[in-house]
């Protein structure tokens, strides 16, 4: 099966969102969900870009949706993965993965 090159998505802020106390910050999110994902499926191309809600790229859709997380008061780091919600708040791995074997990305084994 062929599979295209997905982009994952992670918003977030440098500040902790107030429910998100516990968990770490979105930038660091961000790192641990490229290193996990990169070790799942090595030599699978996927591009992950990390996008600060309050200071968004010039991206119209990128911008929209930061504004939409702000102005819906979502959990974040949100994290998209081909433009779906794949997690908010404390992402989950397993739903990132299933949802990355979705467009053909095989775990190494």
């Amino acid at each position: 099966m062929s599979q295209k090159t997905v982009e994952i998505v992670v918003y977030g802020a440098d500040q902790l969102c107030p429910s998100c106390v516990h968990l770490p910050s979105s930038k660091e999110t961000y790192e641990w969900l490229e290193a996990a994902i990169s070790r799942k499926y090595t030599n699978q191309p996927f591009t992950i870009t990390y996008i600060d809600i309050y200071n968004p790229p010039n991206d119209v859709e990128k911008r929209k949706f930061a504004e939409r997380v702000i102005d819906e008061e979502m959990f974040y780091p949100v994290v998209l993965l081909g433009g779906n919600i794949v997690g908010e708040g404390n992402p989950r791995l397993k739903t990132i993965f299933a949802e990355m074997e979705k467009y053909g990305y095989q775990a190494e084994s």
